[in-house]
């Protein structure tokens, strides 16, 4: 067995996982580790920030399904990588974080850059670890891949002495490979009693989360909920596991991302079989409001995600999509497959029904009206990438989602500055799909110097502004507090000059300020994206104080705009 540097080693290692972009920046205590990647077919792309390169590492796992990696040097590479690791724990995606550091002789000495980045990031990964020894190497990044999918999928940390990263170890490429993934399976009586309490239900409801869509479980989903005739709701996360369109989809329960129709069926409802859900609080809200009348079956990979918001009555451990697809064998064994009858019939009403209006023809832009002109613009296979504010509620009320991981989002965590370099890690996985960022304007700030880096490396893709000029969603919490304090973004007579922004990175950008304007300026952007091969802004100006329908519990959501006036519901 030969001899090698240990850093080529990991080199060869992140290959066979299927890595074949990283995102980082080097730096004196990762040179090595840079040596060896001169020679791989990896491509690297040199990020300006490396929580820029947490997040474009973070977008191209949560699209590809594979694990990303992010790569920076000793200490405050490791420091800024903190907000990239908590976001990605929290919606588990599995990313592989790697730091520099200095030597070991020398991490008791306060040396230049040497920080405790393990201890630091433990809280936010699900392993954290330093290498010790050269012959280490190979097996370290295995057991980093292994863990960060397996289970609840997640990030992990490998911080790098440098003296190790110059060492040496035995590696044979043609013997090694990736460790194996335990994909658990349920035990079949909790599956059994499961689909036997949905047979049971008159008003049953699937509850599909973000572990539908990691677990690649669409297909049994929508197997399970057609053979059952149960409608299907899904969660933030979850957008993209069922279709839109489909006549059992049954819309958005929550406090902010919901719809009208969607709180009412979840009110009408009275079992939740809830598949890869956490019930995370902007979802329930009020629980005696959220559990009043109904029962909940919980299936998840983790066992202790089960109880922990509140009890259901059946909880089961398993992979969403094998215990899915035991369901439907299940139910074939119990049922023939069932037509539609009158619940899915309610829902139907619901939804035509209780509607919100997108329609508005109002100057400034009222925020709806942006969401109904890209969904008439933007294909079904469009990937959407989004963050954090009201421009995220408006998205997750608005726009339609027809396939998974078409529609990514920081769930829970919620880091202004996401989009923009979550787009870029989305297209370099898949150049040939049609990306587009919805953002904010103060969220575009955060990180907005990535934008050189897609310019750089001539990565397209659309970037569509929600521009209020406020710190939108602060501003209407404060509400209650009845102030409008520290939230004000509004610079001069315009405001900051979001085109001019895009100019000094060499980019196109185009303001749009009527209504009957967006529809020509989404399609210009489209096609100057790809024909540029640059990133392409459309920043729109819309109402300043525009509020976004939410509330604290899902029977008592505030509408802040006229719904429509439809006929009545019958009972």
């Amino acid at each position: 067995m030969n001899r090698i540097p240990c850093m080529e080693a990991v080199v060869r290692v992140l290959e066979s996982e299927g890595v074949d972009t990283v995102f980082g920046i080097p730096g004196a205590a990762i040179l090595p580790l840079y040596a060896a990647l001169r020679t791989s077919p990896i491509r690297h792309i040199t990020v300006r920030h490396e929580e820029g390169g947490t997040h474009a590492a973070d977008g191209w796992s949560r699209v590809t399904g594979n694990v990303g990696v992010c790569i920076g040097t000793s200490g405050p590479a490791g420091t800024n990588m903190i907000t990239g690791l908590y976001t990605a724990l929290a919606d588990s995606i599995p990313i592989i974080c790697i730091t520099g550091q200095a030597e070991r002789a020398k991490l008791h000495q306060e040396s230049f850059q040497a920080v405790d980045i393990v201890e630091i990031a433990k809280p936010v990964c699900k392993w954290a670890v330093q290498l010790k020894e050269p012959a280490q190497a190979p097996w370290v990044f295995r057991e980093a891949f292994r863990i960060a999918r397996s289970g609840r999928p997640g990030p992990v940390l490998i911080d790098l002495p440098v003296d190790v990263q110059r060492g040496d170890c035995f590696y044979a490429p043609e013997l090694d490979g990736p460790l194996d993934v335990e994909v658990p399976g349920p035990r079949p009586e909790p599956v059994r009693a499961a689909v036997e309490m949905l047979l049971g239900a008159e008003r049953p409801l699937i509850l599909a989360g973000g572990g539908v869509i990691v677990a690649d479980a669409a297909e049994e989903l929508r197997a399970l909920a057609e053979y059952l005739q149960v409608p299907v709701q899904v969660t933030l996360m979850g957008k993209g596991a069922f279709p839109e369109d489909h006549p059992l989809f049954a819309g958005m329960a929550g406090l902010q991302t919901q719809t009208r129709w969607g709180n009412a069926a979840f009110l009408e409802s009275d079992l939740v079989l809830a598949v890869g859900a956490r019930f995370g609080d902007r979802h329930t809200g009020d629980l005696a409001t959220y559990r009043r009348d109904r029962r909940f079956v919980h299936v998840d990979i983790e066992p202790t995600q089960i109880g922990k918001v509140f009890e259901p009555e059946l909880g089961i451990v398993g992979h969403a999509r094998p215990t899915l697809a035991a369901m439907l064998g299940q139910a074939h064994a119990l049922t023939p497959a069932r037509s539609a009858g009158e619940w899915p019939a309610r829902v139907g009403e619901l939804r035509g029904t209780l509607r919100r209006r997108d329609d508005f023809d109002d100057t400034p832009i009222k925020p709806p009206r942006v969401f109904r002109e890209i969904n008439d613009v933007f294909e079904r296979d469009t990937t959407f990438v989004t963050a954090i504010g009201l421009y995220q509620i408006w998205s997750g009320q608005f726009q339609e989602t027809f396939l998974p991981r078409r529609y990514l989002v920081c769930g829970q965590a919620g880091p202004l500055g996401w989009e923009i370099p979550a787009a870029m890690g989305v297209k370099c996985a898949f150049p040939e799909r049609k990306v587009v960022a919805v953002v904010g304007d103060y969220s575009f700030q955060f990180l907005m110097e990535e934008i050189a880096v897609a310019a750089q490396y001539e990565i397209p893709f659309v970037i569509i502004m929600i521009n209020n000029e406020y710190l939108g969603l602060i501003r209407q919490a404060e509400i209650p507090y009845g102030m409008n304090y520290a939230v004000d973004l509004h610079y001069g007579e315009g405001g900051i000059d979001h085109v001019k922004v895009m100019d000094a990175f060499g980019c196109p950008a185009r303001r749009v300020e009527r209504p009957e304007e967006i529809a020509a300026a989404l399609r210009w952007a489209d096609e100057e994206s790809e024909r540029s091969r640059l990133p392409v802004l459309v920043e729109v100006m819309v109402e300043r104080e525009a509020n976004a329908a939410m509330g604290p519990s899902l029977d008592a959501i505030k509408e802040f705009e006229p719904v429509p006036e439809l006929a009545p519901l019958t009972d």
